[in-house]
């Protein structure tokens, strides 16, 4: 073991974590050392570190880049440090707009094994300090100052760590460093810390990169847990998911969410006007009951999700490559373009000559100019890719270059292109190494040669031939095929003579509950099953795939949103827990049982009547089981 720090040692760590919000589902603060800090020589990466790719969806500098770093682990830990990787990439890809996006980005882990396992001050300030490569420690750092669920790391050693991976920095990427402990800890930023072991830890990451990324705030109404926030006395909020405006005033002036405004939310409830955020109780509203940036476990509601979506197309270019426009074109050849593909929908591509859109194009990905009728001089030819997605409204954000890209090039028919043929490839794929969700938009991209028609690709599904549409034979749409019957298929994609090869899962999870002994059971024909309780029961979900990788289960009551399973705050192991009023874990509170409560101020008067319980399974794939259902009758106590 370790000796003890020195007090310069230990002043150094406290500096690490200042400035912390002690809020609800994780602490806010950015983990960022202080300038003199800062303005040294960066650290050296540990000559042990090794970059694993865990999803490589293209290039590094032409991707979001998820950088997560592991601490504490011991050489004989590594697997377990892959496993907690897998398991928070998973529930964040079953979040939208993560889901549909996940083609935008790359994960990276950088295993360096430990000398010592765990971190520094776990669980207690007179806990161990241990040697580990990044440093990372509960309490902000050992400070007795702080509290213990504030997890710092060295910023120096991580930026070090995750520079190891080519192509990264700080404009494309986010590092997640994950301590190995099952305590419950994390902080945001541009640094963000989760404990990988914890029941929860898995759902701060997409919280932390809703901080970072979109640069979504806190909807929490206290700024310390247990202690109500009071009145929002500012002005009109910056913030896109906060305000003082009435639903009348967001409509009549086109302001804030008022384009989603009447929804059911993603997160559960309605879209209005909810009040509380911005660490405060009274003034100011939201736009859903609870969401990401309120409650861990639910989705992003509409509002955040398009915030989401443009912060991740930010981060990446709509157009991968395209024929060089250097100089200008013959109406000889046939021009190109590359584009993104993602999973949720493909891109749309509208050619123009002179500003006049060329007809029976139907989204193709590149243009003949032979069938052109161009005439003398020099003319302007353009494509625009654009992103469909019903994830966005504003039409501001829909023209912006994270949705929206434009390439032109000059068109001259008296220059004359050089003759070059190339045989039919593939150039870029989904990654074919693991299976495909059967919803999902599978993509194949070939060669460009510059004097015949790009080459066309051949789809075909356990065999037989499958169209993709006209124009764009690029994408193919596999929720268009409606593929049931539970079962895997081939899918096949051939240009020339090279071809590719997936599994499409179209198998989905199996969830199965367990509960507590309850009062009675009633089953009547035709409906679900009714469980009779007086008072708390619990609820363990288990899911079953026939494909490697880890689930995600769900579940919610009386149709309200839907809530990740993750166990029970203090024990991942352990069931989760119903109560007529709740139970407080911490100062925040879990498992009411009909209208949720997060903090104890909220209603905790029991609602005695029965209770619909949905649950489902979101498989490795993307794969959403049907949800299915029993009853709860909660009764008042005996006497």
């Amino acid at each position: 073991m370790r000796p003890m720090r020195s007090s310069r040692t230990k002043k150094r760590s406290a500096l690490l974590a200042t400035a912390s919000a002690l809020l609800a589902g994780c602490l806010t603060a950015a983990v960022t050392p202080p300038p003199a800090l800062a303005a040294g020589r960066a650290s050296a990466a540990p000559a042990d570190a090794v970059v694993v790719p865990v999803q490589t969806t293209g290039p590094a500098d032409k991707r979001f880049n998820l950088v997560v770093l592991g601490d504490g682990y011991t050489a004989a830990e590594l697997p377990g440090f892959r496993a907690d990787v897998e398991k928070h990439m998973n529930v964040l890809w079953s979040i939208e707009p993560f889901a549909s996006y996940r083609s935008y980005i790359n994960v990276w882990a950088v295993q360096t094994p430990s000398p010592e396992s765990g971190v520094d001050c776990d669980p207690g300030l007179t806990d161990a300090r241990r040697d580990t490569p990044l440093d990372m420690a509960f309490w902000g750092g050992c400070n007795a100052g702080s509290v213990q669920r504030l997890l710092t790391v060295d910023t120096r050693k991580a930026d070090a760590a995750a520079d190891l991976v080519p192509g990264t920095k700080g404009a494309n990427r986010q590092i997640v460093a994950l301590a190995n402990s099952e305590t419950y800890g994390g902080a945001g930023g541009a640094w963000a810390t989760a404990s990988g072991g914890n029941a929860l830890s898995a759902l701060i990451t997409p919280h932390e990169i809703g901080h970072s990324l979109g640069k979504l705030d806190d909807e929490y109404d206290y700024y310390g847990r247990g202690v109500p926030g009071g009145t929002y006395r500012g002005g009109e909020p910056a913030s896109t998911h906060h305000t003082l405006l009435t639903e009348q005033e967001m409509r009549a002036k086109q302001q804030k969410w008022w384009r989603w405004l009447g929804e059911e939310s993603l997160s559960g409830g309605r879209i209005g006007r909810h009040e509380g955020g911005l660490y405060s109780t009274k003034g100011v509203w939201r736009p859903s009951k609870h969401s990401m940036m309120k409650t861990l476990g639910y989705d992003f509601d509409q509002v955040e999700r398009e915030v989401m979506t443009q912060a991740i197309s930010n981060k990446v270019n709509l157009v991968q490559d395209h024929t060089p426009n250097t100089a200008a074109l013959g109406t000889d050849r046939t021009v190109w373009v590359d584009t993104l593909h993602p999973v949720g929908g493909a891109l749309d591509v509208v050619w123009r000559l002179d500003g006049t859109v060329v007809p029976r194009t139907y989204g193709a990905r590149s243009l003949d100019l032979r069938r052109l009728h161009v005439g003398r001089g020099p003319h302007t030819l353009t494509a625009t890719v654009t992103d469909p997605t019903p994830f966005v409204r504003d039409p501001a954000v829909r023209a912006s270059t994270a949705l929206s890209r434009t390439v032109s090039w000059t068109v001259d028919r008296t220059v004359r292109t050089r003759h070059t043929e190339g045989r039919a490839r593939f150039t870029g794929h989904t990654a074919t190494d693991r299976p495909v969700g059967a919803r999902s938009v599978v993509y194949a991209d070939t060669s460009h040669p510059s004097t015949r028609r790009s080459p066309a690709v051949h789809w075909t599904l356990d065999g037989r031939p499958v169209a993709t549409g006209r124009g764009n034979d690029r994408d193919l749409d596999l929720s268009k095929l409606s593929l049931t019957g539970g079962r895997t298929h081939t899918l096949q994609a051939r240009t020339g003579g090279s071809v590719l090869r997936w599994t499409v899962d179209a198998t989905r999870a199996t969830t199965s509950y367990v509960l507590s002994k309850p009062l009675r059971t009633v089953q009547r024909p035709g409906e679900p099953v009714e469980y009779v309780y007086d008072g708390p029961f619990t609820m363990k979900l288990s899911a079953t795939d026939d494909q490697r990788g880890a689930t995600v289960t769900q579940f919610r009551v009386n149709g309200d949103g839907w809530y990740t399973y993750y166990g029970w705050p203090t024990d991942a192991a352990a069931p989760w827990r119903f109560t007529p009023s709740g139970t407080n874990v911490d100062d925040l509170v879990y498992g009411k049982l009909g209208t949720p409560r997060l903090v104890p101020w909220d209603d905790a008067t029991p609602e005695y009547r029965t209770h619909t319980v949905e649950y489902r399974t979101i498989d490795a794939a993307g794969n959403v089981a049907p949800a299915r259902k029993f009853l709860v009758t909660l009764t008042p106590p005996r006497p």
